[in-house]
Formats: C-alpha cells, structure tokens, sequence
C-alpha cells in the first residue's frame, strides 16, 4: 500500500508499505530519518519516540497504515516544531498554568497548521537547536545517545504542557524511556536547564 503524511511539515509518500510495516521502519528505512532508534520493539523503551499529531508515541507500535494523513515530527524535526511553536504561540497558553488540561501537549489542529520552511533541512542540520536539546548538551545528559532522540522528543512534550515540572513531573513524563548509560540524573538536570530558560525567555 502507499502512505501519504507529514514529517517535519514535508509531505512525504511511502509506497510498497506492508500491512504490518511500523512507523519506526517506514521513517528509518523508508524515508532515510534515522534519529529514531530501533530498540526494544515492544514499546517498552522509548528510543523510538516521536509525536504523532502532537501527542508522543512509540513509533514501533504504530502500524504504517495508522498515519496515513496525519503529521509526525521526529527527533529531526524537534527544533523547528519548537522554534515554530514559540513564534505561533502553539502551546504557548498552555505553560502558565502548569498545564494544559489536555493530555496532548499541541491541539490536532495546531499540529496540523505547523509547516516547516522549504529550505529546511529534512534531517534537523543546520538549524538552530531547541531549548531542550541544548539543554542535553550543556547538562551533559547524553553519553551514547541511543536512548536521546526519544527522551528529547518526550521531555520537549513535557515542557509544552508543563512549563515548571516538578522533579516528580519530570520522572513520570520520562518513566517510558530507559536509559542504559546516564544514571538518569543528568537527563533530569537538563530538564531543569530547560524548563528554567524557557521561563526566562517568557
């Protein structure tokens, strides 16, 4: 069959997709965007995350055929979306309170009006890094970086609903990625560094 969606605000086709093709498998092999780790398989490491319509999934258990027509924004994509969401306000309303009400971060209908800009470039070089993946940086949350695209996509989610999560916030939102390496205390600095310079940024 042929799937025809967005990744990164470009409209993309897959053709030749089996019926029990995963998402992940179509954006790593597919369409050449590799920033999804293939890991568990099972959902039950994050490594693959990603938003679909705004909300964060497990690439791996979402069939192919789930997406047709709909918008994913893969770890490639993340600085854009966020760089995209501060200028048009998705989102934004939703930091102040703590919260957003809602359990998917951007709404269906702001997911679908975020467009990337033609010269982007479709695998996230050269554009300017969102808050939260210099955040990683600068806290030094990455070691070897397999579990980092899915916890970035997932704590970028975090600090769209929440922007001043707790470190109980923290913990729950990223509780569905493991990480081998970290001992995960770095990674919630660097939530920390975030959510703070998001707050001065305000």
């Amino acid at each position: 069959m042929r799937v025809n969606f967005t990744v990164n605000g470009r409209q993309q086709e897959a053709d030749d997709v089996w019926e029990g093709e995963s998402l992940l498998y179509v954006l790593r092999e597919r369409l050449g965007l590799p920033g999804s780790k293939n890991a568990c398989e099972q959902g039950e490491c994050g490594s693959c995350t990603v938003r679909l319509d705004g909300v964060p999934v497990c690439s791996c258990l979402v069939a192919a055929g789930q997406v047709e027509g709909r918008d994913v924004v893969t770890v490639e994509g993340l600085a854009d979306f966020a760089k995209q969401r501060a200028e048009h306000g998705h989102g934004g309303a939703c930091g102040t309170g703590g919260g957003c009400g809602g359990k998917g971060g951007v709404t269906l209908d702001a997911a679908k009006r975020w467009q990337a800009r033609p010269g982007d470039s479709q695998t996230g070089e050269g554009v300017e890094l969102s808050t939260i993946q210099q955040a990683f940086i600068d806290a030094g949350a990455v070691q070897c970086g397999f579990c980092t695209p899915g916890l970035l996509v997932q704590a970028d989610a975090l600090l769209e609903e929440n922007s001043s999560p707790s470190d109980q916030d923290i913990r729950e939102a990223l509780s569905g990625n493991l990480c081998r390496c970290t001992g995960y205390e770095k990674i919630l600095d660097a939530v920390r560094l975030a959510a703070a310079r998001q707050a001065e940024a305000v």
